[in-house]
């Protein structure tokens, strides 16, 4: 694993622009890409002199801290949340970072439901007794699916949807509920669940989540040079071991 990321930093080391100093990055991040970040941004600091410091949130929080006029210098959420505050000119900009689908887990050693269509998803979920939502991007579409499959009204009681920034892959483990479905990237690496895989292909929800730099960052150019670095292809084979695709 040492001699992969060492071979990974010196391909990414490339794309970095020579740093006039070193600098420090507050980042602000959506769990969703916590996984692969945790392996990419201790690179990027051993390249580059920089210090990050990230701050992992849901969605909803990270969106009401920024509009309630949080800075930071880097602001990573779903794509359409920066076009909102790059529109607000509190972002300058949007770099899109890495796609993810919504995946779905069942606890450790349960059994494992069928999931490989539609139809088999819908079977599983009548049979179900409770079901995990997030609060971020999936919980927003989960709902809509519910209801295009024809069986939102039944599964209504049995939906337990956890609070902002917290883990559907840690409440399944815990036993609170039978199924849950998040972000891959939010799944893959949970200890006590089996991760069953995607949502089948014909159903499936690709989040893009985005960078933006903000207007009032401390450290603009050191911000650039992390977005440029997270956007290398060489960065590509660490998001996809976690679920995520290139952005």
């Amino acid at each position: 694993m040492k001699t992969a990321l060492y071979g990974v930093a010196a391909a990414l080391a490339a794309f970095l622009a020579p740093a006039a100093g070193a600098g420090e990055i507050k980042v602000i991040a959506s769990n969703a890409v916590r996984e692969p970040y945790r392996e990419l941004m201790p690179i990027f600091e051993k390249e580059t002199a920089h210090k990050v410091t990230v701050d992992w949130g849901g969605t909803v929080d990270i969106v009401k801290r920024v509009a309630g006029g949080e800075v930071a210098d880097v602001v990573i959420i779903p794509a359409a949340r920066i076009d909102d505050f790059v529109a607000q000119g509190k972002l300058a900009g949007r770099v899109d970072l890495a796609k993810s689908g919504v995946g779905v887990a069942v606890r450790a050693g349960a059994p494992r439901p069928d999931i490989s269509s539609a139809q088999a998803l819908k079977d599983t979920l009548l049979a179900a007794k409770s079901i995990v939502l997030s609060s971020g991007p999936s919980s927003l579409y989960l709902p809509t699916l519910f209801q295009k499959l024809g069986i939102a009204a039944v599964l209504k009681a049995k939906i337990i949807q956890i609070g902002p920034g917290l883990g559907v892959g840690a409440a399944i483990a815990r036993g609170e509920g039978e199924i849950g479905f998040t972000q891959m990237s939010e799944l893959m690496s949970v200890e006590g669940i089996d991760y069953l895989g995607p949502l089948p292909a014909e159903i499936q929800l690709v989040t893009v989540f985005s960078a933006g730099v903000h207007a009032a960052a401390p450290a603009p150019d050191a911000a650039r040079a992390l977005l440029k670095f997270l956007t290398a292809p060489q960065a590509a084979p660490i998001l996809r071991r976690h679920g995520m695709e290139p952005g």
